[in-house]
């Protein structure tokens, strides 16, 4: 039985629909978080944490931390051009405004885990605590994709 069938016959079984055992989002308030993901890589190195944030509410919100007890360090952070070169930069918070959705993605606004405690392997989850100023704390599940990937895989 391929595991998308496992998971299908999972969610039957707890009497949930299909698209529930295969769908990667959270929700925390009026947030929904969706497919968050990370790349695999080697133990004492650094990962980033990709999501897309959506505001469902008529107030903005803002993400202002994450932990994780995969990396030493979890900072929210950015990629900003300094002439020729890009760099990251940590920022204090993610604004969330209502209706819109934000992406943390390669590039752009990430999480990023500092000093792994352990090898992201692909194929793994890596726990995600997120703290947002409104809708409060949620952990969610970063599936861990190839080191190079540019996307989540699902």
């Amino acid at each position: 039985m391929s595991s998308l069938n496992r998971r299908a016959l999972g969610a039957i079984i707890l009497g949930l629909p299909a698209g529930a055992a295969l769908a990667h989002d959270f929700i925390a308030g009026d947030i929904a978080i969706g497919h968050p993901w990370t790349r695999a890589a080697g133990a004492n190195a650094n990962g980033a944490g990709f999501l897309t944030l959506r505001n469902n509410g008529a107030a903005p919100d803002r993400l202002v931390s994450a932990t994780s007890p995969a990396a030493r360090v979890v900072e929210l952070h950015t990629h900003i051009r300094e002439g020729d070169v890009m760099r990251m930069r940590p920022v204090g918070d993610i604004p969330i405004p209502p209706g819109q959705t934000v992406q943390l993605r390669p590039g752009g606004l990430h999480i990023m885990l500092i000093g792994l405690t352990e090898p992201l392997r692909q194929g793994a989850s890596v726990p995600l605590t997120l703290r947002f100023e409104r809708a409060g704390e949620v952990q969610v599940s970063l599936s861990v994709e190839a080191a190079g990937a540019r996307g989540h895989a699902h």
